[in-house]
Protein backbone atom coordinates (compact mmCIF):
# COMPACT_ATOMS: atom_id res chain seq x y z
CA UNK A 1 0.00 0.00 0.00
CA UNK A 2 1.37 3.40 -1.03
CA UNK A 3 1.08 5.85 1.84
CA UNK A 4 2.58 8.61 3.95
CA UNK A 5 2.24 8.50 7.71
CA UNK A 6 2.85 11.56 9.90
CA UNK A 7 3.80 11.45 13.55
CA UNK A 8 5.11 13.76 16.25
CA UNK A 9 2.18 16.09 16.77
CA UNK A 10 0.85 16.99 20.18
CA UNK A 11 0.16 19.74 22.69
CA UNK A 12 2.94 22.24 23.36
CA UNK A 13 3.17 25.56 25.16
CA UNK A 14 3.91 28.78 23.26
CA UNK A 15 7.62 29.04 22.61
CA UNK A 16 8.04 25.29 22.61
CA UNK A 17 9.19 22.90 19.90
CA UNK A 18 7.95 19.83 18.07
CA UNK A 19 9.44 17.63 15.37
CA UNK A 20 7.07 16.07 12.88
CA UNK A 21 8.00 13.02 10.84
CA UNK A 22 6.60 11.79 7.54
CA UNK A 23 7.36 8.16 6.72
CA UNK A 24 6.68 6.74 3.28
CA UNK A 25 5.80 3.14 2.60
CA UNK A 26 5.20 1.31 -0.64
CA UNK A 27 7.24 3.77 -2.73
CA UNK A 28 10.65 5.44 -2.84
CA UNK A 29 10.40 8.91 -1.40
CA UNK A 30 13.74 10.12 -2.77
CA UNK A 31 12.19 10.70 -6.20
CA UNK A 32 9.69 13.14 -4.75
CA UNK A 33 9.63 16.63 -3.35
CA UNK A 34 8.04 16.78 0.09
CA UNK A 35 5.86 19.53 1.47
CA UNK A 36 4.13 20.19 4.75
CA UNK A 37 0.71 21.78 4.76
CA UNK A 38 -1.45 22.79 7.68
CA UNK A 39 -5.11 23.53 8.24
CA UNK A 40 -6.20 25.69 11.13
CA UNK A 41 -9.78 25.49 12.41
CA UNK A 42 -12.10 27.35 10.07
CA UNK A 43 -9.36 28.10 7.56
CA UNK A 44 -8.19 26.70 4.27
CA UNK A 45 -5.22 24.38 4.10
CA UNK A 46 -1.96 26.21 3.39
CA UNK A 47 1.55 25.17 2.45
CA UNK A 48 4.21 25.96 5.04
CA UNK A 49 7.44 24.32 3.85
CA UNK A 50 8.75 22.29 0.94
CA UNK A 51 11.98 20.51 0.04
CA UNK A 52 13.25 19.21 -3.26
CA UNK A 53 13.91 15.52 -3.87
CA UNK A 54 17.66 15.90 -3.26
CA UNK A 55 17.18 18.16 -0.26
CA UNK A 56 19.19 20.91 -1.89
CA UNK A 57 16.35 23.40 -2.16
CA UNK A 58 13.80 24.49 0.42
CA UNK A 59 10.97 26.99 0.56
CA UNK A 60 9.05 28.40 3.52
CA UNK A 61 5.90 30.40 3.99
CA UNK A 62 6.63 33.84 5.44
CA UNK A 63 4.73 32.97 8.61
CA UNK A 64 7.20 30.21 9.55
CA UNK A 65 10.53 31.49 8.19
CA UNK A 66 13.24 31.40 10.80
CA UNK A 67 11.22 29.12 13.06
CA UNK A 68 10.55 25.95 11.04
CA UNK A 69 13.09 23.76 9.27
CA UNK A 70 12.20 21.12 6.71
CA UNK A 71 14.60 18.25 6.08
CA UNK A 72 14.66 14.71 4.78
CA UNK A 73 16.55 11.47 5.20
CA UNK A 74 16.18 9.60 1.94
CA UNK A 75 17.97 6.55 3.33
CA UNK A 76 15.15 6.30 5.86
CA UNK A 77 12.41 7.19 3.35
CA UNK A 78 11.34 9.92 5.76
CA UNK A 79 10.82 13.67 5.84
CA UNK A 80 10.82 15.97 8.85
CA UNK A 81 9.54 19.34 10.00
CA UNK A 82 11.31 20.86 13.00
CA UNK A 83 9.11 23.54 14.53
CA UNK A 84 10.61 25.95 17.07
CA UNK A 85 9.27 29.05 18.81
CA UNK A 86 5.74 27.78 18.32
CA UNK A 87 2.85 30.21 18.53
CA UNK A 88 -0.87 29.68 19.13
CA UNK A 89 -1.51 30.55 15.49
CA UNK A 90 0.55 27.49 14.47
CA UNK A 91 -2.24 25.30 15.81
CA UNK A 92 -3.80 23.00 13.23
CA UNK A 93 -3.65 19.67 11.49
CA UNK A 94 -0.32 19.17 9.72
CA UNK A 95 -0.16 17.08 6.57
CA UNK A 96 2.83 15.91 4.60
CA UNK A 97 2.58 15.37 0.88
CA UNK A 98 4.84 14.12 -1.91
CA UNK A 99 5.10 15.38 -5.47
CA UNK A 100 7.28 14.65 -8.48
CA UNK A 101 7.32 18.44 -8.96
CA UNK A 102 9.18 20.66 -6.49
CA UNK A 103 7.91 23.79 -8.22
CA UNK A 104 5.55 24.50 -11.08
CA UNK A 105 5.24 27.75 -12.98
CA UNK A 106 1.45 27.56 -12.76
CA UNK A 107 1.05 26.43 -9.16
CA UNK A 108 4.22 27.45 -7.36
CA UNK A 109 5.45 25.31 -4.48
CA UNK A 110 2.14 24.42 -2.86
CA UNK A 111 -0.41 23.59 -5.52
CA UNK A 112 -2.28 20.71 -3.95
CA UNK A 113 -3.17 19.30 -7.36
CA UNK A 114 0.55 18.64 -7.96
CA UNK A 115 0.87 16.36 -4.93
CA UNK A 116 0.44 12.64 -5.55
CA UNK A 117 0.49 11.28 -2.01
CA UNK A 118 -0.91 12.67 1.24
CA UNK A 119 -0.70 11.62 4.84
CA UNK A 120 -3.67 11.46 7.18
CA UNK A 121 -2.51 14.45 9.23
CA UNK A 122 -1.26 14.99 12.76
CA UNK A 123 -2.70 17.50 15.21
CA UNK A 124 -0.50 20.26 16.59
CA UNK A 125 -1.92 22.39 19.39
CA UNK A 126 -0.02 25.35 20.80
CA UNK A 127 -1.61 26.54 23.99
CA UNK A 128 -0.76 27.45 27.55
Amino acid sequence: QLQLVESGGGLVQPGGSLRLSCAASGFTLDLYAIAWFRQAPGKEREGVASISSSGGNTNYADSVKGRFTISRANAKNTGYLQMNSLRPEDTGIYYCAASLLYYSSSGGYYSEADYDYWGQGTQVTVSS
